[in-house]
């Protein structure tokens, strides 16, 4: 069936008995079923269906469904819906919700891309929110003016001051998690906000490389590395090769990895800004 699907309709339907319901398929929510790993989008509309189709999909799980990046299959789905005694794996807020807040997507209400953004800066630590809008803000285009005027419809909601901190903080060029976090790390360090995801062309004009974040009037870059090029021997490749060009162009490329010392990075920086400034 590949979707979630109500073990109740497919019974009372025909298209399955309850032996095979119960050999076949995993039970995710009472009376709620899958044949397949849940994804975040798939995990987002098996508690809609679990609902009985009566909640709006809300928070990281409508950024799933606007084809966000970087949303955990494990994490729970949220719904706007009043059942406060969710199964595990459900999270539900009683929030109000204006219709022009709400969108159709696959045939489900879904929380629009900017009232999705509300709900994660309100609920949600600063670094956390940051990272989360900055990937719905890649998927989407998310204007942040929009945000901050959804929040002015609503001057009493509790986590507001989070959001307006977390929208002077997003960047929407953002392609990971652990880029926002470098890309906060540095900001927090003192150093003035980075550009991201720059353009580099070589002599003749032409496009040649792209930089995750930095200043490029002072040809300094910095980039977090996952190590995911190296998997594929001709990525890597191309990768020496592109940090070798840059070089030649007189820039200075800061590689950060998951095992660098916070200390460590801006030290490095700080030597970087030293040769230019």
């Amino acid at each position: 069936m590949g979707d979630p699907f109500l073990g109740s309709e497919a019974l009372a339907s025909g298209a399955l008995n309850s032996h095979k319901l119960r050999t076949r398929f995993t039970t995710v929510y009472p009376n709620v079923h899958v044949d397949s790993a849940l994804t975040a989008s798939s995990r987002a509309q098996a508690a809609w269906l679990w609902s009985k189709r009566r909640a709006i999909i809300a928070g990281n799980s409508a950024a799933a469904l606007h084809r966000t990046p970087w949303v955990g299959a494990h994490e729970p789905a949220e719904l706007i819906h009043d059942n406060r005694h969710p199964p595990q794996g459900i999270r539900t807020f009683s929030d109000h919700i204006e219709q022009d807040e709400i969108v159709e997507i696959r045939g489900m209400p879904v929380c629009s891309p900017v009232r999705a953004a509300l709900d994660i800066g309100c609920r949600r630590p600063l670094d956390a929110a940051v990272a989360a809008i900055d990937a719905l803000a890649h998927a989407t285009h998310l204007e942040f003016v929009a945000v901050e005027k959804l929040a002015a419809r609503y001057p009493g909601r509790r986590g507001l001051r989070n959001v307006r901190r977390a929208l002077e903080l997003v960047d929407a060029g953002a392609e990971s998690p652990r880029e926002t976090w470098l890309r906060l790390l540095i900001i927090r360090a003192g150093f003035p906000r980075p550009q991201t995801q720059i353009t580099v062309r070589d002599e003749y004009g032409y496009p040649f490389a792209r930089v995750d974040m930095g200043w490029e009037n002072l040809k300094i870059g910095a980039e977090y590395d996952g190590g995911q090029h190296r998997v594929d021997p001709e990525v890597f490749a191309r990768d020496i090769h592109r940090l070798e060009a840059l070089a030649n162009l007189g820039w200075v490329i800061v590689r950060v990895t998951k095992r660098d010392p916070e200390r460590g990075i801006i030290n490095r920086l700080n030597r970087a800004f030293a040769r230019r400034v």
